[in-house]
């Protein structure tokens, strides 16, 4: 159950700020780790408050902190947990300015899935031409990595599941958008491509499905493996990933992600302020309905990013 409590204000201790809380964002993966199922993350001691990433306004600095970040509107790390509150605290070192021209809901869409996003399409190193086939293309990193592919000249197949997202994806600029909770997705995967298949595959979702997407990746092309929302990540069998001649890169190229967050957030939030890029906030709630967000994650109603609006 998640349901709003009463806590005590957070005080900034040193090298910290408490950040006034405006927008809370939140991932798929957290609802799986409030689930405890998520086998890469500890199971959260009770009581627990889900939420990793705020933006606000910094009300207060502790010892060894500048006053100038006072009322400077940021983006802020909290870890693993802490951040669906009306207050959160941060180390100054967490702290991400947010840029002139951005809301802060913008900033907050951007910053973690615009990062992985900008991660996933540099080692994937699309090219000019190639087909990307893009799952879970109208979610948060989905929608972004559709977009990203076509900045770089890709020609993209987003699947998604029903209309409605179906609908994000083509407005999104996808050359095909195909349904895969129907049968035989995959080879109409294959018919969009002339029968060669994906260059790129995006797996974000894994099961069934990335095993589906992985059998119709051409020849010579990447497999590139970044989230397990069916429950299960993708696993190939490195010889049968040579013998296709297809390269995989595993689920594990997140854990490097860390030290290139900022400089790929800063990336993607100019290519957003010169209109390149947009992050699509889907659906937005009231910290007191923080349940019904994570329920709309879970149940694969929301699009693009969900976020807290407190």
């Amino acid at each position: 159950m998640l349901v709003p409590g009463q806590a005590p204000d957070p005080v900034a201790g040193p090298g910290q700020v408490v950040v006034d809380v405006a927008v809370a964002g939140m991932t798929f993966v957290e609802t799986q780790i409030r689930r405890g199922i998520d086998r890469w993350h500890e199971r959260p001691q009770l009581p627990y408050v889900p939420g990793g990433l705020v933006a606000g306004l910094v009300s207060a600095v502790g010892a060894q902190v500048d006053d100038a970040w006072l009322g400077r509107r940021v983006l802020a790390s909290t870890g693993e947990t802490g951040g669906f509150a009306e207050r959160a605290v941060a180390l100054v070192g967490d702290l991400f300015p947010v840029p002139d021209g951005l809301s802060l809901p913008e900033a907050t869409a951007l910053y973690s899935d615009g990062s992985t996003a900008q991660g996933l399409v540099e080692h994937a190193e699309i090219g000019a031409g190639d087909w990307v086939l893009v799952e879970a293309a109208a979610g948060g990193v989905g929608s972004l990595l559709v977009q990203l592919a076509r900045a770089a000249g890709a020609r993209v197949v987003g699947a998604a599941r029903g209309g409605r997202k179906l609908d994000v994806v083509r407005e999104l600029g996808a050359d095909a958008a195909v349904d895969y909770s129907e049968p035989g997705w995959a080879k109409r995967v294959l018919e969009v491509t002339g029968d060669a298949g994906p260059d790129v595959v995006f797996d974000g979702v894994g099961g069934e499905i990335g095993r589906a997407a992985f059998e119709v990746t051409a020849r010579g092309g990447r497999f590139s493996v970044h989230g397990a929302s069916s429950g299960a990540a993708t696993l190939i069998d490195p010889a049968e990933a040579s013998q296709r001649d297809v390269k995989v890169i595993g689920i594990e190229q997140l854990f490097d992600f860390g030290p290139h967050v900022v400089r790929w957030a800063e990336r993607m939030m100019s290519q957003a302020a010169a209109g390149l890029v947009r992050p699509i906030i889907g659906q937005t709630f009231s910290l007191e309905r923080a349940a019904d967000a994570h329920a709309a994650a879970e149940n694969r109603t929301a699009v693009g990013k969900t976020l807290l609006l407190i």
